[in-house]
């Protein structure tokens, strides 16, 4: 008999799995496409991104799978969970840089409440501030880990049909 908790793990697992092994397809893409195009240019090919680099966009890339999943845990809906992804990108991000853009009081408080702005920053390489780690842990726990808890406990405490 399988087990909600079973198969709601090996979602999760397989959500990283492809969100690393994405990242994995894309270097590669990448290293493929920096060759072809400085042996088509003549130029020396420029390796730029460290390994600390390509870790960090890793991890924003996993953590944006993830917050997929927990759309898909919370909502129990693809469709509504694609949806809901969608809003979360295109309509909130410019919500909140527009109201940073206006307003002084939330661009200071934008890292502590906006998990987009602040997942973004692992884009421009692994941080070593200790403050930025703590802005991501808030808003990954605000955004993220409440919310998947809230749907992983509607998930096993709902009944089949």
């Amino acid at each position: 008999m399988p087990h909600r908790g079973r198969v709601i793990a090996a979602k999760a697992v397989d959500a990283f799995v492809v969100a690393v092994a994405g990242m994995l397809v894309a270097a590669a893409v990448g290293v493929v496409g920096n060759l072809v195009g400085s042996a088509l240019n003549g130029t020396d090919a420029v390796w730029d991104v460290t390994v600390s680099d390509f870790a960090a966009i890793v991890l924003a890339n996993v953590l944006g799978v993830f917050m997929g999943f927990m759309l898909g845990v919370v909502l129990r809906s693809s469709p509504a969970a694609l949806v809901g992804y969608l809003v979360v990108s295109f309509v909130l991000v410019p919500l909140s840089l527009a109201l940073a853009a206006a307003q002084q009081w939330f661009a200071d408080l934008q890292p502590w409440v906006d998990w987009n702005f602040t997942k973004g920053e692992l884009f421009n390489g692994l941080p070593t501030d200790g403050e930025y780690w703590a802005q991501l842990g808030v808003t990954t726990l605000a955004w993220l880990v409440l919310p998947l808890a809230y749907g992983l406990w509607r998930v096993v405490r709902a009944e089949v049909k």
